[in-house]
Protein backbone atom coordinates (compact mmCIF):
# COMPACT_ATOMS: atom_id res chain seq x y z
CA UNK A 1 0.00 0.00 0.00
CA UNK A 2 1.06 3.48 -0.57
CA UNK A 3 0.32 6.99 0.96
CA UNK A 4 -0.21 9.69 -0.89
CA UNK A 5 -0.59 13.23 0.47
CA UNK A 6 -3.06 14.65 -1.73
CA UNK A 7 -4.71 18.14 -2.09
CA UNK A 8 -8.31 19.20 -3.39
CA UNK A 9 -8.55 22.13 -6.25
CA UNK A 10 -10.14 24.51 -2.62
CA UNK A 11 -6.41 23.22 -1.50
CA UNK A 12 -7.54 20.93 1.42
CA UNK A 13 -4.70 18.64 1.98
CA UNK A 14 -5.57 14.68 2.97
CA UNK A 15 -4.23 11.51 2.91
CA UNK A 16 -5.06 8.01 0.97
CA UNK A 17 -3.92 4.39 0.65
CA UNK A 18 -3.36 3.01 -2.64
CA UNK A 19 -2.44 -0.08 -3.83
CA UNK A 20 -0.08 1.52 -6.79
CA UNK A 21 0.46 4.69 -8.70
CA UNK A 22 -2.06 3.23 -11.23
CA UNK A 23 -4.67 2.25 -8.79
CA UNK A 24 -4.93 5.84 -7.84
CA UNK A 25 -5.40 7.01 -10.99
CA UNK A 26 -8.21 4.25 -12.07
CA UNK A 27 -9.49 5.41 -8.61
CA UNK A 28 -9.94 9.39 -9.70
CA UNK A 29 -10.64 8.67 -13.61
CA UNK A 30 -13.79 6.52 -11.81
CA UNK A 31 -14.78 9.17 -9.52
CA UNK A 32 -13.91 7.64 -6.46
CA UNK A 33 -10.87 10.05 -5.15
CA UNK A 34 -13.14 12.90 -3.00
CA UNK A 35 -12.08 15.74 -0.50
CA UNK A 36 -13.39 14.77 2.94
CA UNK A 37 -13.82 18.31 3.44
CA UNK A 38 -15.82 19.53 0.78
CA UNK A 39 -16.53 16.54 -1.61
CA UNK A 40 -14.32 18.06 -4.52
CA UNK A 41 -13.41 15.41 -6.91
CA UNK A 42 -11.07 17.62 -8.47
CA UNK A 43 -8.24 16.23 -6.58
CA UNK A 44 -4.15 15.92 -7.16
CA UNK A 45 -1.66 14.33 -5.45
CA UNK A 46 0.32 17.09 -3.33
CA UNK A 47 4.48 17.36 -3.33
CA UNK A 48 6.04 14.38 -0.84
CA UNK A 49 8.92 14.90 0.60
CA UNK A 50 10.25 11.38 1.34
CA UNK A 51 10.37 9.29 4.75
CA UNK A 52 14.30 9.71 5.25
CA UNK A 53 14.79 7.86 8.79
CA UNK A 54 16.73 9.61 11.91
CA UNK A 55 18.96 8.74 14.95
CA UNK A 56 15.76 10.59 16.51
CA UNK A 57 12.70 8.44 17.26
CA UNK A 58 9.43 9.18 16.23
CA UNK A 59 6.80 7.19 17.38
CA UNK A 60 3.57 9.39 16.92
CA UNK A 61 2.05 11.87 14.83
CA UNK A 62 -0.01 14.23 16.20
CA UNK A 63 -3.43 16.08 15.51
CA UNK A 64 -4.44 18.91 16.68
CA UNK A 65 -7.96 18.78 16.50
CA UNK A 66 -11.10 21.41 16.45
CA UNK A 67 -14.19 20.52 16.69
CA UNK A 68 -14.66 18.80 13.40
CA UNK A 69 -11.72 16.75 13.51
CA UNK A 70 -13.22 15.65 17.31
CA UNK A 71 -16.25 14.65 15.67
CA UNK A 72 -14.64 12.41 12.92
CA UNK A 73 -12.54 10.65 14.92
CA UNK A 74 -15.70 9.65 17.04
CA UNK A 75 -17.09 8.86 14.20
CA UNK A 76 -14.08 6.84 13.05
CA UNK A 77 -13.74 5.16 16.24
CA UNK A 78 -17.27 4.38 15.80
CA UNK A 79 -17.07 2.94 12.61
CA UNK A 80 -13.90 0.76 13.88
CA UNK A 81 -15.20 -0.56 16.67
CA UNK A 82 -17.98 -1.60 14.46
CA UNK A 83 -16.08 -3.37 11.93
CA UNK A 84 -14.61 -5.01 14.62
CA UNK A 85 -17.69 -6.05 16.53
CA UNK A 86 -18.66 -8.01 13.23
CA UNK A 87 -15.83 -9.10 12.24
CA UNK A 88 -13.34 -12.26 13.12
CA UNK A 89 -10.06 -11.80 15.04
CA UNK A 90 -7.32 -14.18 13.35
CA UNK A 91 -4.22 -12.10 14.91
CA UNK A 92 -0.61 -12.68 12.85
CA UNK A 93 -2.75 -15.03 10.67
CA UNK A 94 -4.44 -12.24 8.88
CA UNK A 95 -2.55 -12.67 5.20
CA UNK A 96 -2.95 -16.23 5.31
CA UNK A 97 -6.79 -16.18 6.36
CA UNK A 98 -7.60 -13.55 3.88
CA UNK A 99 -5.82 -15.25 1.08
CA UNK A 100 -7.80 -18.64 1.89
CA UNK A 101 -10.84 -16.04 2.24
CA UNK A 102 -10.35 -14.34 -1.63
CA UNK A 103 -9.69 -17.77 -2.96
CA UNK A 104 -12.68 -20.02 -2.04
CA UNK A 105 -10.44 -22.42 0.58
CA UNK A 106 -11.99 -20.98 3.57
CA UNK A 107 -15.79 -19.50 4.21
CA UNK A 108 -16.25 -15.56 3.04
CA UNK A 109 -16.48 -13.67 6.57
CA UNK A 110 -15.20 -10.29 8.19
CA UNK A 111 -12.00 -10.44 9.43
CA UNK A 112 -9.09 -8.07 11.24
CA UNK A 113 -5.84 -9.36 12.63
CA UNK A 114 -2.24 -7.75 11.59
CA UNK A 115 -0.27 -7.87 8.60
CA UNK A 116 3.29 -6.72 7.43
CA UNK A 117 4.00 -4.63 5.07
CA UNK A 118 5.09 -7.13 3.21
CA UNK A 119 2.16 -9.59 3.87
CA UNK A 120 0.18 -6.49 2.93
CA UNK A 121 1.79 -6.13 -0.51
CA UNK A 122 1.33 -9.10 -1.54
CA UNK A 123 -1.88 -9.51 -0.82
CA UNK A 124 -2.86 -6.12 -3.37
CA UNK A 125 -0.58 -7.75 -5.94
CA UNK A 126 -3.18 -11.13 -5.20
CA UNK A 127 -5.92 -8.83 -5.79
CA UNK A 128 -7.18 -9.34 -2.10
CA UNK A 129 -9.35 -6.66 -1.10
CA UNK A 130 -8.41 -5.44 2.30
CA UNK A 131 -7.87 -2.07 4.28
CA UNK A 132 -6.00 -0.64 7.42
CA UNK A 133 -7.74 -0.39 10.46
CA UNK A 134 -6.88 2.58 12.51
CA UNK A 135 -6.63 1.98 16.06
CA UNK A 136 -7.07 4.77 18.85
CA UNK A 137 -5.00 4.71 22.41
CA UNK A 138 -8.15 2.82 24.11
CA UNK A 139 -7.64 -0.15 21.86
CA UNK A 140 -4.40 -0.94 23.43
CA UNK A 141 -4.89 -2.61 26.23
Amino acid sequence: MIRFSLVCEREHDFEGWFRSNDDFDKQKKRGFVECPSCGSHKVEKALMAPSVSTSRRQEKMALAMGEQQRQAMVQLKALADKMRENSDYVGDKFAEEARKIHFGEADARGIYGEATIEEAQSLAEDGVEFMPMPTFPDDRN
